[in-house]
């Protein structure tokens, strides 16, 4: 159920300033509180109506991070990452993994973001069992996605998070059901034996890019970029992630040497997909965005993508 605030009930736009102060003092711990402590917990996803629950640990040893993944239902997923490198996962993610990436998103900046989200305390409420505040993450524009984020009193991590499209719309739920600070020893992030080495593959990279966008939604800028053989071609396919600190998109950029193929687009929860062929000088190249944005605006930057060096910035 959606947390109503009181001060929206009753009126009293007096209280509303210090609502707005406390919101920026809660982004600003929750900015800092992945990386300085220990927990354990169990918590469900939630996309397309359907759910799955995870067991979760991360240990803080001095100036290791250590993460391990559990998946509890369907097939025994798991994964175990050390300063955000993933260093083992389970046979299904172990084949489909080229290179060690984190599942988690970067750090953000809540002073950056403020430029792009409004930020405000919205209520109280209670979460596996913990006294939790409730934060709304509005965006200022349409080309992303909001957040209701329920963190946690004492230690400020996110016990509750949805993500809502811009009317409102449940998209994505993540809810711990159990969740215990500090109280994590170096057996528990052990993965077990049918968590596989991950091997990184050295991605080919572009030098320069030959490609760029010639329109980006405001706040969002260019991550990294790299040129790798398609696993069905082997044909080179360009890529580029994009981000504004809080959501993020990819394009994949092949030429279609003749092939012919539709333009597509699907949505699952937050995630679409959208491909768009375009014509350039030397061929037909299929775009395809993928990303937790809107679907307008992932089509719109697909037909933006050029043959070029420099990345269009708001």
């Amino acid at each position: 159920m959606r947390v109503i605030p009181l001060c929206v009930v009753l009126g009293g736009w007096l209280s509303m300033p210090a609502f707005a102060a406390d919101a920026s003092t809660w982004m600003q711990r929750l900015a800092v509180a992945e990386e300085k402590q220990s927990y354990q917990g169990t918590f469900v996803y939630e996309r397309n109506g359907s759910f799955s629950s995870h067991a979760v640990w991360q240990l803080v040893e001095g100036e290791e991070l250590h993460e391990r993944l559990l998946q509890l239902d369907g097939p025994p997923v798991e994964v175990s990452l050390v300063d955000g490198q993933v260093k083992c996962a389970s046979e299904d993610l172990a084949s489909q993994m080229r290179d060690a990436k984190p599942w988690r998103q970067q750090q953000f900046d809540p002073k950056e973001l403020s430029d792009w989200y409004t930020f405000q305390v919205i209520g109280e409420s209670r979460v596996a069992g913990r006294p939790t505040v409730a934060l709304a993450i509005r965006p200022q524009d349409q080309h992303r996605y909001g957040f209701e984020l329920h963190l946690d009193r004492e230690t400020a991590l996110p016990l509750k998070s949805l993500l809502l499209d811009e009317g409102g719309q449940l998209l994505e739920r993540f809810q711990f059901v159990q969740f215990s600070p500090s109280s994590v020893e170096h057996g528990d992030i052990e993965a077990g034996s049918a968590c596989e080495p991950i091997s990184v593959i050295a991605a080919q990279k572009s030098t320069p890019s030959k490609w760029r966008s010639d329109w980006l939604p405001s706040g969002f800028q260019l991550l990294d970029s790299n040129v790798r053989s398609s696993p069905a071609s082997g044909e080179p396919v360009a890529w580029l992630s994009y981000g504004d600190g809080l959501a993020r998109f990819s394009v994949f950029l092949e030429r279609l040497e003749g092939a012919v193929v539709e333009d597509a687009r699907s949505q699952m929860g937050p995630t679409v997909a959208v491909s768009k062929r375009i014509s350039t000088t030397t061929g037909d190249v299929m775009v395809t965005v993928v990303g937790e944005i809107p679907l307008g605006t992932a089509e719109r930057v697909a037909l933006s993508m050029r043959s070029g060096s420099d990345q269009a910035t708001q």
